[in-house]
């Protein structure tokens, strides 16, 4: 088994939109549809009310003062939840990412250090060397001591 076959391959795509697209079009002229019929419900109610009496205006006035009201309460509940979340978002990040990163960062002047120390103590004493082998062997060949 070659390396490349020990790798994972990389998997097919969702295939239930490609091979089906129908699907889609019809999901998107429902909601198309739904659009308009909510749109169409709009515009009646609003000629309605203003062919109606006064009394019936009220009550439609007063439900939707209702309806208004409740979801008011819900936009704060929900803004509730939302500045606890970020809270703990928060302190996620300052308790268990902060260390994290403070670790990565020390590693990598760790790293750092160890390649400058490996570059000047190995790497450079090596290619001086090679340097050194490669030029005598050049000055024997030109000199005819030894054949390419």
């Amino acid at each position: 088994m070659t390396p490349m076959e020990k790798l994972p391959q990389p998997q097919e795509e969702n295939q239930t939109s490609e091979t089906n697209p129908s699907v889609d079009k019809k999901k998107l002229f429902w909601i198309i549809f739904a659009i308009i019929v909510l749109l169409a419900v709009t515009i009646y109610g609003i000629f309605w009310l203003t062919e109606a009496g006064p009394d019936t205006t009220s009550q439609v006035r007063d439900i939707f003062i209702i309806v208004l009201a409740f979801e008011s309460f819900v936009i704060g509940v929900v803004l509730v939840i939302l500045v606890v979340q970020l809270a703990l978002l928060t302190n996620m990040l300052q308790t268990e990412i902060k260390p994290i990163i403070i670790d990565t960062q020390e590693t990598i002047d760790t790293v750092k250090g160890t390649a400058n120390f490996l570059s000047k103590r190995a790497v450079q004493p090596v290619i001086k060397a090679n340097s050194y082998v490669a030029g005598a062997r050049r000055l024997f060949e030109v000199l005819g001591i030894i054949k390419k």
